[in-house]
């Protein structure tokens, strides 16, 4: 499966490329959050990897959900796709997106990639075994090496989310005696923390589970854990909730050691 997700990432990572370095127009969605064709452009090709390679697995993508269509994954193992995350920094000619594929089995996300194309770097996760991929100008792979997270320090290095911090991350920073903090886009935050770089990022501000799912499955599998407030690991698959809308997270906090804060 995990062959699967490198073609189809490499693939559309080539695609949003050539739109980020040709130009583009930008809309808004109905919820007002920016799309642009090269998010467009990558979901069609991931999922036309996912349908062929695996007919009987759902997937829950980004801008198919926008557009309303959203097979029934209750009860059922499924794929969950973000092509383009961090369209804000695409859009700011910042190079921290990606692009993320994973698939959800029982509630959990047990294979991922996370594609990093205008970093020319990937991370994947999948039993038990986290990767940081160097890709080429040509779109392969040069080099793979096994990535962990750090044991814990009493000096915290945290990340933060550059355009959706809060006063509740603040509060958390200073509660927990984080000694610093960086601030990056999308879901390479996830992907810091599993190979080392840093040691906790908590997410009070609203998330989806596309959003989420591939770098919590590097981080998973680096060693790491992500834990909603009340200490239990973030479900996937959340339909049907009467306090938000099918698919969206709880606040949540990643942990590099896979400690909880009760243990700091």
């Amino acid at each position: 499966m995990l062959a699967i997700f490198e073609k189809a990432a490499l693939e559309a990572g080539k695609a949003i490329l050539e739109v980020y370095r040709s130009g583009y127009a930008v809309a808004l969605k109905q919820d007002m959050s920016p799309v642009t064709i090269a998010d467009e452009r990558a979901e069609h090709i991931i999922l036309e990897h996912l349908t062929r390679d695996f007919p009987d697995i759902p997937a829950i993508a980004e801008e198919s959900v926008s557009a309303g269509k959203i097979p029934d994954i209750r009860g059922r193992s499924f794929f969950l796709v973000d092509p383009l995350d961090g369209t804000r920094e695409f859009i700011e000619h910042r190079d921290e997106f990606t692009v993320n594929i994973a698939y959800i089995q029982n509630g959990a996300p047990v294979t991922g990639i996370v594609y990093a194309p205008a970093l020319g770097i990937a991370f994947t996760g999948e039993s038990g075994e986290a990767r940081k991929l160097t890709i080429t100008d040509q779109f392969t792979v040069a080099d793979r090496s096994i990535i962990a997270v750090r044991a814990r320090s009493e000096h915290l290095l945290a990340l933060a989310s550059r355009c959706h911090s809060s006063p509740q991350t603040d509060s958390f920073l200073t509660e927990n005696a984080v000694s610093a903090c960086t601030s990056i886009g999308s879901s390479l935050k996830f992907c810091l923390l599993a190979e080392g770089k840093a040691d906790v990022y908590p997410r009070f501000s609203r998330t989806m589970e596309w959003d989420t799912a591939a770098g919590d499955a590097v981080l998973r599998a680096a060693g790491g854990s992500t834990l909603t407030l009340d200490g239990r690991p973030l479900a996937y698959g959340k339909t049907d909730q009467s306090e938000d809308s099918d698919f969206a997270n709880p606040s949540f906090i990643c942990w590099g050691g896979g400690k909880s804060p009760a243990d700091v």
